[in-house]
């Protein structure tokens, strides 16, 4: 027993890379200072609280935490003793979301001006200390605090990240601990996809049908949108209000905002197969969509259709006390609009040039809506189709154009370009994977994106509000692919939504990065591992040979590499630059620390 604690022991140090020091806080915050000690958590430890029941709640998860961990219940008081006491102190001089966290030998002190400053100033003192704090069991060690000084703010003001529940339906529990994990990594927004062609997962008094029957698809594809294999088993599932109510508290007590997104006048199949009077009316029949992809089937845009999403939509304003409301916006075919004849003569009546200026009209007038009842709008790209609605935010997925152009006529931009935050793209050697949407978006590549383009100007650089991961779940069955996917590329997304553009660095980032992966691994978090596998690019150059490029995430390690088939080892040849094989020769090749096997045996041929 002891010679086996002894091999965890030696295999978790060699784990850790040689550079780690002692403050690895994910996202990097503005300023750090590091001292001398370190201040160390006991059963007499007490924690001083201001009289605000905001920050009192953020205490109480402190106390929690602890409890939970290292066995005993702080005391929480008013005023602060001599020492020994964890203090989360109210200043004027801090933004919303800021806070100053002053660790010495006698004290912590959590500065800040609002509730939210205090809990991000929670998430990295939490982060300061041993991971067994994200546990769920007591644990032995000493729960120590570096001294250190760190004063901090968020870069932007939307630090979001989204997910689908229409392909795949996740548990009230599921949307819970999604929602921690954005409130770890200092987000602030869930984007909650909750209407789809697949789909219909919010509960709506007035329309009924639309959980009875529009949450249900009859089956639904095996593989890609492109097959024609299903496997003939009804699927379903929706939040009721009482559920929504309870999950949007649980998301504001941790200051996780709920943005609700109910698609429109595209993705709207659900809805129309509950109510066919909603569409063009050019079909024989409409049903729950049963494969991945764009549907012709869409809102028409007449007055018992305006009618329905306002009734649908003054429910969703009482359920979700979010400012903003995703309308969608997305991905709308106009055939039925152009073989319909109310819309053509909608066109000419309303004197508009075509069905994209028929959308502008359809997006504008639910805008118009959303603000007479004090809310805003926020859609994809395609909302800028026909003319983008006066006051509405633009989310965009189309690469960068059409933030750009938003920004440019002074509307507010979220950034989420599906070939940099898509998190339902391939992260790993799409040979090795599981079925996965789009091509292969490595954390790197989203570590090193920058979402404020250098070609606008610099007062236009202003309307980039903040950026999103985005979870399309197509090929996510459960929660558990749903974090395989997301982490820890979400790590990355959020560390470029906190941190300062000059205070992003890579080496320093995979170095936080692999300790965080022991915060997750106590969380139960199942991230994927592939920061450990060696990527081998194969790039063709002529008919009888490639050229091989290989890399590594993980820091503080060397890459070894046969070619004859045989297993690697740590004697085996180092890659130090790209090299040609021939259609002869396998590359295998795994990364290696100290001489410890890193990762899986990762392997490319012809």
């Amino acid at each position: 027993m002891i010679h086996r604690l002894s091999s965890i022991i030696f295999t978790f140090l060699m784990m850790i890379p040689a550079h780690a020091g002692r403050i690895n806080i994910i996202p990097q915050p503005l300023k750090v200072v590091e001292y001398e000690g370190e201040f160390r958590i006991n059963a007499n430890t007490r924690i001083v609280v201001p009289n605000d029941n905001d920050v009192k709640r953020v205490a109480g998860y402190l106390v929690k935490a602890l409890r939970q961990t290292a066995g005993y219940t702080l005391s929480i008081v008013g005023d602060p003793p001599v020492s020994n006491y964890i203090h989360f102190k109210k200043v004027n001089n801090l933004g919303k979301e800021a806070y100053r966290l002053k660790v010495s030998s006698k004290s912590i002190v959590i500065e800040s001006s609002q509730a939210n400053g205090a809990f991000y100033g929670l998430q990295s003192l939490y982060q300061l200390l041993p991971p067994d704090i994200f546990g769920l069991k007591i644990s032995k060690v000493v729960f120590s605090v570096p001294c250190c000084q760190i004063d901090d703010k968020p870069r932007f003001i939307w630090r979001g990240q989204h997910l689908d529940v229409c392909s795949h339906f996740f548990s009230p529990q599921d949307i819970k601990r999604y929602i921690d994990l954005i409130a770890l990594h200092k987000g602030n927004i869930f984007h909650w996809h909750l209407t789809e062609d697949q789909g219909w997962r919010l509960q709506i008094m007035k329309y009924p049908l639309l959980t009875e029957k529009g949450s249900i698809r009859k089956e639904t594809v095996v593989g890609s949108y492109k097959s024609k294999i299903f496997d003939g088993i009804p699927y379903g599932g929706y939040y009721t209000q009482e559920e929504i109510r309870d999950i949007v508290k649980y998301a504001s007590d941790r200051f996780v905002t709920i943005i609700p997104e109910i698609e429109m006048p595209g993705h709207a199949l659900s809805a129309i197969a509950c109510y066919p009077e909603l569409s063009c009316q050019l079909e024989n029949k409409y049903e729950v969509g049963t494969r991945w992809g764009i549907y012709r089937q869409v809102y028409c845009p007449k007055e018992e259709t305006f009618s329905f999403l306002e009734n649908v939509l003054l429910e969703v304003f009482k359920l979700f006390p979010s400012k903003i409301i995703h309308i969608g916006g997305d991905e709308c075919p106009k055939s039925s609009w152009k073989k319909c004849p109310h819309c053509q003569a909608l066109i000419k009546k309303l004197g508009l040039k075509n069905e994209d200026e028929l959308q502008s009209y359809f997006i504008k007038r639910i805008e118009k809506f959303a603000n007479e009842h004090g809310h805003e709008i926020i859609g994809w790209d395609e909302i800028l189709q026909g003319g983008i609605a006066p006051n509405a935010k633009v989310m965009t997925w189309l690469e960068e154009q059409g933030g750009i152009t938003a920004a440019k006529m002074h509307h507010e931009v979220v950034m989420t370009p599906y070939s940099k935050y898509y998190l339902d793209y391939y992260q790993a050697d799409p040979e090795t994977e599981q079925i996965c949407m789009g091509d292969l978006t490595t954390l790197k590549t989203m570590y090193d994106y920058e979402p404020v383009p250098d070609s606008l100007s610099k007062e236009d650089q202003d309307y980039i509000i903040g950026v999103q991961g985005c979870v399309w779940t197509e090929y996510m069955k459960d929660m558990k692919r749903v974090e395989y996917m997301a982490y820890p590329r979400a790590c990355a997304i959020s560390e470029s939504a906190w941190s300062s553009k000059e205070n992003k660095d890579w080496k320093s980032f995979i170095h936080r990065l692999e300790y965080h992966f022991h915060r997750l691994d106590n969380l139960n978090v199942n991230y994927c591992h592939a920061f450990y596998n060696v990527q081998i690019e194969a790039y063709k150059d002529d008919a009888w040979d490639k050229v091989i490029v290989m890399n590594v995430d993980a820091p503080d390690s060397e890459i070894r590499y046969t070619l004859d088939g045989s297993t690697p080892t740590s004697s085996s040849t180092l890659y130090t630059s790209p090299f040609t094989i021939n259609k002869s020769q396998v590359v295998k090749a795994i990364a290696f620390r100290k001489g410890h096997a890193l990762g899986k045996i990762m392997q490319k041929s012809f």
